[in-house]
């Protein structure tokens, strides 16, 4: 038995070797289309790439025609390359440098010569194009958008480039591909499948005709569409409402976690990155540090969330027992701890209880309920994990797992970060009571304080906040229905959203009220700190204002950060309310609010801080570019907070501001 097995295995490997190879030679055809490349050429169609619509149905992204010139090094010959040049508007220098590239990358295989022209552009071209061996064009879509707005939201479309060429073969030399936003995230159902159709050639490499009668040819299939939880309406009110002003905005659906509103100031018209001068309009945008219009700062920015952190303060030390609603706190316009240290207050003072503190954003009252909910326990450091983890239970300190490529996961302090902090130990509560209040160690993006409202007004769960909202056919991932709950018991959610109510009737956001809609929410003033020659020095605070509305079905959860805009009341506080009405109305009864926030300008405290944005000169300098761009009249102006008038108010910047604190 055991003799027959080694000659009975030899036989049974030599049968499967021999069926394969006659399988691969003579069944399956594909290698001998490879073994036959040399005489036949590739010819790729491009699909359009899928709509994208706003939650309602409103277009925002389609396509237009586009063309490429690309070009085969070995086989350009006898080209007479001043009228090339002339045709194309570049230069001989430029043309020398493309085929150089393009020898580089393949003699033998096409390269994308010059991309992105538009019919006008290449209308002249088309008729010559046969004179000039080694050439010939590439039809594919580029996007045109439909909106002014929402930058940040879409992405943009780019060339790929090698090294992604290397490590995804489905791309090749020209293709496009999306980068940041949505574009990017749903890459690969907004890209469709390319179509392939397979040329048989000659001796003298002429094109005679469909190889195998096209046996082995694909049609492209059209990229998917998409639906998303943007609400339009009000993501171009938010836009508006931030002009001249650096900051985020983001709203979210309470009940589902969809995103209604993503804003990012300073931002950008989407159309300027579309055409050939896609490159050199990026440029100009990336290079802009002072400003940063392609920074989103909805997504990335971390700021100390200031007062609105007290809305968690409260939550966790009720849930641990140190205080109830009726713990009473004697403020004397501040609270005094560790030595003689004062954190001042700028509540009216006297004894005040949970409800009133909150209205009345008590610095006392809540730092007196941090220390307690550290001081509980024996060990400061177990103390602090304790208070980490009810925070990082509202998402809180970690990436959130949004359908979004970028973002940060903000700063929730533990006991580890102390430990670095104070390496010989000896730290207790008085050291880190500014947490109490969001200007200790504590680091939240504008997307972290919006889906903290969002599970408030839940009171007690949230769902990981998302900006798909339908894809045809492919039902939405299970994250962005899967209810999180937070640690916190849901009674003790009733007394904060009493609190947060009477902020608009009785406190800090008294004069922000919109008649027939009741609005709970939170004024925040965070203290900013910068480095100037290596020395700390205190800027203008950032104005912060979180709020969901209405109070007993919310349907909308707002966090409004304005840099360097001072109380929150002031700037970000109107500016939260505004965006309510708007989404639940789509009216504005505020006018007096809109006219003065749409006035307000911040641009001179900038100058200020860092110097003019670039981005003025470059809102110049696209102006005449928009006019060539696609049939040559101008669609849509650039949308940027850096306005022409920044020079201009540059020049005043010694002036006081036009509106108080």
């Amino acid at each position: 038995m055991r003799k027959a097995l080694l000659p009975a295995l030899i036989t049974i490997a030599t049968l499967l070797l021999v069926v394969r190879i006659f399988y691969l030679q003579v069944v399956d055809e594909t290698l001998k289309l490879k073994s036959e490349n040399n005489a036949i050429k590739k010819k790729y169609e491009y699909p359009e790439r899928g709509y994208i619509y706003d939650r309602n149905g409103k277009l925002l992204v389609a396509n237009q025609a586009s063309y490429d010139i690309m070009v085969i090094p070995r086989e350009v010959k006898n080209t007479d390359t001043l009228e090339f040049c002339q045709l194309l508007n570049i230069t001989k220098e430029d043309f020398i440098k493309k085929i150089e590239k393009a020898t580089v990358y393949s003699p033998r295989l096409p390269s994308v010569f010059l991309s992105q022209l538009n019919k006008n552009e290449f209308a002249a071209f088309q008729e010559k194009i046969r004179k000039y061996e080694g050439f010939y064009f590439q039809k594919r879509s580029l996007r045109d958008y439909e909106v002014n707005f929402g930058a940040n939201i879409f992405g943009f479309i780019t060339q790929v480039n090698e090294k992604l060429i290397e490590k995804n073969p489905y791309y090749n030399s020209g293709d496009l591909i999306g980068k940041q936003g949505v574009e990017q995230s749903y890459e690969n159902l907004l890209r469709g499948i390319k179509g392939v159709k397979y040329l048989q050639k000659d001796k003298h490499n002429r094109e005679i005709g469909s190889y195998k009668s096209g046996k082995y040819d694909t049609i492209a299939v059209q990229g998917q569409d998409i639906n998303l939880t943007i609400d339009a309406e009000i993501q171009k009110y938010g836009e508006e409402l931030m002009i001249n002003k650096r900051g985020g905005i983001v709203a979210i659906e309470p009940k589902s976690g969809e995103i209604l509103a993503l804003v990012t100031a300073p931002s950008y018209d989407p159309g300027i990155l579309v055409g050939r001068q896609r490159s050199k309009n990026y440029t100009q945008l990336y290079r802009d540090s002072i400003a940063k219009p392609l920074y989103d700062r909805g997504l990335l920015a971390e700021y100390p969330p200031g007062s609105p952190f007290k809305i968690l303060t409260g939550l966790v030390a009720l849930q641990e027992g140190v205080i109830d609603y009726n713990t009473t706190v004697f403020c004397n316009r501040g609270f005094s701890y560790a030595r003689g240290r004062f954190m001042g207050c700028h509540c009216h003072g006297g004894a005040l209880q949970l409800h009133r503190g909150i209205f009345e954003s008590c610095n006392s009252y809540f730092a007196t309920a941090y220390m307690k909910t550290i001081n509980k326990y024996a060990k400061p450091a177990y103390a602090v994990d304790v208070w980490s983890n009810h925070l990082k239970s509202f998402g809180l300190g970690q990436f959130m797992g949004y359908d979004l490529p970028i973002g940060k996961r903000g700063l929730v302090p533990t006991s580890k970060t102390y430990k670095r902090m104070y390496p010989n130990g000896g730290w207790r509560s008085t050291a880190i009571v500014s947490n109490a209040i969001g200007q200790g160690e504590v680091l939240m993006t504008p997307i972290q304080l919006a889906n903290m409202m969002a599970t408030v007004a839940n009171e007690g769960y949230y769902y990981t906040p998302h900006i798909i909202k339908k894809i045809e056919g492919i039902p939405i991932e299970s994250k962005f229905t899967t209810k999180h709950t937070t640690t916190i018991d849901k009674k003790f959610f009733k007394p904060i959203i009493s609190g947060l109510f009477d902020v608009y009737n009785l406190g800090t956001a008294r004069g922000l009220r919109v008649e027939g809609i009741e609005i709970c929410g939170k004024t925040g003033t965070a203290e900013n700190f910068t480095k100037i020659g290596g020395v700390r020095v205190k800027m203008e605070d950032h104005s912060i204002f979180v709020a969901f509305a209405p109070m007993n079905n919310p349907k909308i959860a707002i966090a409004v950060m304005v840099e360097n805009g001072g109380y929150g009341a002031t700037i970000a506080g109107p500016i939260a309310s505004l965006m309510i009405e708007k989404y639940l109305r789509h009216k504005i009864t505020r006018v007096d609010l809109e006219k003065r926030i749409l006035a307000t300008s911040l641009q001179g405290r900038y100058a200020k801080l860092g110097g003019l944005s670039e981005t003025v000169k470059l809102q110049l300098k696209i102006a005449d570019s928009l006019q060539k761009l696609k049939t040559g009249t101008p669609k849509k102006v650039l949308l940027t907070t850096d306005t022409i008038k920044e020079k201009k108010l540059a020049s005043q910047s010694n002036e006081k501001p036009k509106y108080n604190k």
